[in-house]
């Protein structure tokens, strides 16, 4: 479609379509923050962490600077590979300063260890073979803003999400050389990165499961997207497992442990990272126990409209071309579809296969709306083992997490 067919959109369409960014741009040198628009002229929100917005393209939003939390509207998410300048940010603490990738180290340990080890980088990437994959990369929060009453913590819209080429070895062959014991249920892992207090507490320190960091595409990676990890996104050294939560894939990584049960560690407890068992009432009270709540682990089937860009205008009588990404956790995309009139009618997309395990599948159409005025575009993806994308937003939980509802645009034609 020619650029001067679909325009971008002014903002008194998109404010009157109810479907405008909460990060929409006020200009090129402005982001916003919740309301608040921060001059980003020189852009030297740094906190002393050693990141600068410098490092990102100016339209994405920042939820909090203090962890950086940052998100990215989904006209920006376009590429089939995700640019290091174009992907979310989810931090729990602060950035480690002083990074030294020479003297930086990895230490296998735990209950179910055969023999604590230690590993420079440089071991790293002599003794193993190197493995490439793209992987999907999302915050299990991204969607939060939608539910009613919100969920606790940052309010995500779509953008905490990306897929970019991860380069590393598998994480399998690091603790196959250290020995894993038969009682080994789970992996736990340490990073450098500080308590947001000051205080000497670990920030974050989640997991995963045995048979999820054997897996091939399971990674300790030190590239992105070709180039070293940018430190904001884990430099020198991270954790990858496409397909499930991002809080999974710890950065400044510096500690695995093979444990005999299932990680104890910040955030593995209580309501971080947990369902209820059982569907509550919206705004419920639940006591975070065991008994009531599961660690969530694959993420649902999902997918996003990244072209055009949510209130575009479209002359009367010209194909609408669409196109965007779908994925579902630890499964393939099996059916695209999207909709123009609320979801009565359904039109199946193309949809390209898989790069690999865990990546993200691109999906194009075209639609002729068939006359003038205001239309919503729904987007629906269908995983590979016949689960659908709900229309409306799913179960309501105490953190806001897994909203996988369908993505919708505002098309005006003109």
């Amino acid at each position: 479609m020619a650029n001067d067919e679909v325009k971008k959109s002014r903002r008194q369409f998109l404010l009157k379509s109810g479907l405008g960014l909460v990060g929409l741009a006020l200009g090129n040198n402005f982001l916003v923050k919740g309301s608040v628009a921060i001059n980003t002229e020189s852009r030297k929100l740094t906190l002393g962490d050693g990141f600068s917005l410098k490092e990102k393209h100016p339209d994405l939003v920042v939820l909090s600077d203090k962890p950086w939390n940052i998100e990215t509207p989904p006209h920006l998410l376009d590429d089939a590979i995700t640019p290091a300048n174009k992907l979310f940010v989810r931090n729990n603490g602060l950035i480690p300063e002083n990074i030294d990738a020479k003297t930086w180290t990895l230490t296998i340990d735990g209950e179910s260890v055969e023999k604590q080890t230690v590993f420079t980088l440089d071991d790293l990437k002599k003794k193993f073979k190197h493995h490439t994959y793209q992987l999907v990369h999302e915050c299990a929060g991204n969607g939060r803003a939608e539910y009613n009453p919100p969920g606790h913590g940052n309010q995500w819209t779509t953008g905490g999400v990306g897929c970019c080429e991860w380069t590393g070895v598998r994480l399998r062959d690091v603790l196959e050389a250290a020995g894993i014991k038969k009682d080994a249920v789970y992996i736990g892992y340490y990073g450098r990165d500080k308590h947001l207090s000051g205080k000497d507490e670990v920030p974050i320190s989640r997991g995963v499961p045995m048979r999820k960091a054997l897996e091939e595409e399971a990674l300790v990676a030190w590239a992105m997207n070709g180039q070293d990890i940018p430190v904001v996104h884990g430099y020198p050294l991270r954790l990858i497992f496409g397909g499930w939560p991002a809080s999974t894939s710890g950065k400044w990584l510096t500690r695995i442990s093979i444990r005999n049960k299932i990680h104890d560690g910040a955030k593995m407890n209580g309501a971080d990272y947990r369902l209820p068992k059982n569907t509550i009432a919206p705004g419920a009270k639940i006591t975070a126990t065991n008994e009531n709540m599961r660690i969530i682990e694959a993420m649902p089937v999902k997918s996003l409209i990244t072209y055009p860009k949510t209130g575009a205008q479209l002359p009367e009588g010209k194909m609408l071309e669409l196109r965007g990404h779908a994925w579902a956790g630890d499964r393939k995309i099996k059916e695209m579809h999207i909709s123009y009139n609320f979801g009565a009618t359904w039109q199946k997309c193309s949809i390209k296969g898989p790069r690999n395990r865990n990546c993200w599948q691109q999906w194009t159409t075209q639609v002729k709306l068939p006359q003038k005025g205001y239309f919503e575009v729904w987007a629906r993806a269908t995983d590979s083992e016949g689960v659908m994308q709900p229309m409306l937003v799913p179960a309501w939980n105490p953190g806001g997490y897994l909203n996988n509802a369908c993505h919708r645009i505002a098309v005006e034609v003109v």
